[in-house]
């Protein structure tokens, strides 16, 4: 059965790069690509980046069995410690994996959480 969790991030990130470009390389770590049809083949999961100054707080929700979690993060880990992502234009963009934890669904993202999982 799967279950969701959380992998939070800090990245140093040049100004002006794209803020969807570490999530698309984490999709693409997960998926092959960051365009697939659905679902998933290994975690369900979505990013979301703030920036914060020159870092950008990164956070993954992903569903997964508990087996695979482990599959999961360091998949994760290893797309962001490549520190580049070239988007569909052909445009590179940097970073710098700062820190990375596990983190908690929090209660605004439960809802979330359960349609990850297939609950709804």
């Amino acid at each position: 059965m799967r279950r969701t969790y959380v992998h939070e991030a800090v990245l140093v990130i040049q100004q002006d790069a794209d803020l969807q470009a570490p999530g698309a390389a984490i999709t693409v770590a997960l998926c092959g690509h960051w365009e697939h049809p659905p679902p998933c083949p290994l975690a369900a999961h979505h990013t979301r980046a703030e920036r914060v100054g020159n870092r950008v707080l990164l956070r993954t929700l992903f569903a997964t069995e508990p087996a695979t979690e482990h599959v999961v993060r360091d998949r994760i880990d290893l797309a962001l410690s490549a520190g580049e992502m070239r988007g569909p234009d052909g445009t590179v963009n940097r970073w710098r994996l700062h820190s990375s934890r596990r983190g908690d669904v929090t209660a605004a993202e439960a809802a979330h959480a359960e349609r990850l999982t297939g609950g709804t």
